[in-house]
């Protein structure tokens, strides 16, 4: 495997640029503007694409110069390019109906990352690899599929929530290329072409909200039933 036999300068690269991600992550959980969830989220999918070029280097992917180069484009560009549109199109520009406070949120995350930290730790012992950066890759990535799952529960925005599936996501995608970098090309290509068709119907909901109800809240969806 490619985590039994890293070269410490590479393991310092995993482990700074999966780190950031997870930063990047808390920018989001913290702040209640969505331009500042937006940004946050590009620059998590450039970390995740050089850490897809880093991984591809020292670990003799040659595969994943490509997925970088993909996840760069789609992730980086196109989907913040699409949900950018959306919000400029909806004039929506900050979390309207919060459940707790974003510095309450920041802390519920400091815990998700305790509990995962734990987590991870008990999995890694389990096969040994306690001293190598597949814990980090497994705590990072349980992380951000936690916050994700947070962003989920306490946001209500409609482009909030499209975000938080997004972190999610980019969380597995993010503990792949670690822990699984030879996953085959095509499978992590279906991913990202998912992913834009993910947006296209999150864009579509929005804007059915906008028309029939007045607000992008996903809390106005119970105005729909009956």
């Amino acid at each position: 495997m490619l985590i039994q036999h890293l070269h410490p300068l590479a393991s310092s690269l995993f482990s700074l640029l999966a780190i950031a991600s997870l930063l990047l992550s808390f920018v989001m959980l913290g702040s209640r503007w969505l331009r500042k969830y937006l940004y946050a989220f590009a620059a998590e999918s450039w970390m995740i694409a050089g850490l897809s070029a880093v991984v591809g280097f020292y670990g003799g992917f040659p595969e994943l110069y490509l997925v970088a180069l993909l996840t760069f484009l789609f992730r980086g560009l196109l989907l913040p390019y699409l949900i950018w549109r959306i919000i400029r199109r909806l004039q929506v520009d900050r979390e309207f109906h919060l459940i707790i406070q974003p510095s309450t949120s920041m802390v519920l995350g400091g815990l998700l990352v305790m509990f995962a930290l734990a987590v991870s730790f008990h999995v890694a012992a389990a096969y040994h690899l306690e001293l190598t950066v597949a814990a980090l890759a497994l705590t990072v990535m349980l992380s951000m599929k936690l916050i994700g799952f947070l962003m989920l529960a306490i946001r209500h925005e409609a482009i909030s929530q499209i975000l938080g599936l997004l972190v999610l996501e980019n969380g597995i995608f993010l503990g792949t290329q670690i822990l699984v970098p030879g996953m085959p090309l095509l499978i992590e290509i279906v991913i990202l072409f998912d992913l834009l068709i993910v947006v296209a119907c999150f864009g579509v909901l929005v804007g059915y909200l906008l028309t029939r109800v007045g607000a992008t809240s996903s809390l106005e969806l119970r105005k729909l039933v009956g």
